[in-house]
């Protein structure tokens, strides 16, 4: 990639308690990821500095106090605070909530004036970090709130990519929010950002039951009769190959999510129990339907291994490549879609 065109990938740094400066550093130890990107951490270089010693990292950190003054070819560290911070690796308390906190902010406001491209998530506690300005389930609640159009949280490997009617609420609220209205809002997330963002030109996207068996035909619960299945003909009828409901244990069991494109689980653990088990420490979270776009790994702050150096960096290198290749693939499909004749004058070109 020409330095010109070298994507600036924007990282939150998550709970400094957590595992999270601890995968960055070792994802960079690879000094090849500085050929992909040029990345910004939102955070602290005492906070690094202090986790370069427990990974044994040798890599060198650019500080920079404001992100005009970032370098490609380095790893730039912007000082979004210059106080001591008290570390407790591997606790989950209010300083590690209030500084991930304080990075994600920072992160998001250069996210949406440009400064970066792209943004990569580090964990957070989604309990530690409450306060008057974070008011939200997770990450995806509060990019909505920030950023513009409605999201969609997709885990997602290579091979699977499993998307939520409903997110962070708890089960005894999932039946009442499963509306016609919201399942065709996620299918049109889905659809676009399969075409967009994906390369898919007729993705064929899969829906799961609600109830065990998806009712037994009213006999274990009336909404899959009722409400998703009148919705995925309504859908149907309008071009998209929308296709279901299928009963979630089936239809991960026997692999029939590998005929898909997409699929949408009706809650969390409907959809990201059977994904975790299939793809834990491969997986991506990405957050659709948005603006702009947002990658993190598909594990936790992981208090239990962290300030240990024994995290896996895989899962968060997944995310940084895949941020980087949805913004080209978004970008080709701005390029095609605004003026198609162009478009193709330049991709051959490039070709």
């Amino acid at each position: 990639m020409d330095k010109e065109n070298k994507i600036k990938v924007g990282i939150s740094i998550g709970d400094i308690n957590g595992i999270g400066a601890e995968v960055i550093l070792k994802t960079f130890e690879d000094k090849r990821m500085l050929d992909f990107c040029t990345p910004v951490v939102f955070g602290s270089t005492k906070i690094m500095s202090f986790y370069k010693n427990i990974v044994n990292s040798n890599i060198q950190i650019h500080r920079i106090s404001n992100l005009n003054k970032i370098l490609e070819g380095k790893i730039n560290v912007l000082n979004v605070w210059v106080e001591e911070v008290a570390l407790t690796p591997g606790k989950s308390n209010e300083i590690g909530g209030k500084y991930a906190f304080k990075s994600l902010k920072e992160s998001v406001e250069a996210l949406k004036s440009g400064l970066v491209d792209v943004l990569v998530t580090a964990p957070i506690n989604k309990e530690n970090i409450q306060s008057k300005e974070f008011h939200f389930a997770g990450h995806t609640e509060y990019l909505e709130d920030e950023l513009e159009g409605k999201s969609l949280m997709i885990l997602m490997t290579d091979k699977l990519r499993v998307g939520l009617i409903t997110g962070h609420i708890p089960i005894s609220e999932v039946a009442q929010t499963i509306t016609p209205e919201r399942i065709k809002d996620k299918v049109k997330i889905m659809h676009q950002t399969l075409v967009q963002d994906f390369e898919i030109s007729k993705p064929k996207i899969a829906i799961l039951g609600l109830n065990p068996h998806c009712g037994d035909k009213g006999v274990i619960g009336k909404e899959d009769d009722m409400v998703i299945r009148p919705t995925i003909e309504e859908i149907k009828n309008q071009g998209k190959l929308v296709y279901g409901p299928y009963a979630a244990d089936g239809f991960f069991g026997s692999g029939a999510y590998k005929k898909f494109d997409g699929v949408l689980a009706m809650y969390h653990d409907q959809g990201l129990a059977p994904f975790k088990t299939l793809s834990f420490g491969k997986g991506v979270n990405f957050t659709a339907g948005l603006n702009k776009i947002r990658t993190s790994p598909d594990h936790g702050t992981a208090y239990e291994i962290a300030g240990k150096g024994i995290a896996d960096e895989s899962s968060f290198k997944e995310a940084l490549f895949n941020a980087i290749e949805i913004y080209k693939r978004r970008l080709n499909h701005d390029l095609l879609t605004q003026n198609p004749l162009k478009s193709k004058k330049q991709f051959n070109l490039r070709s």
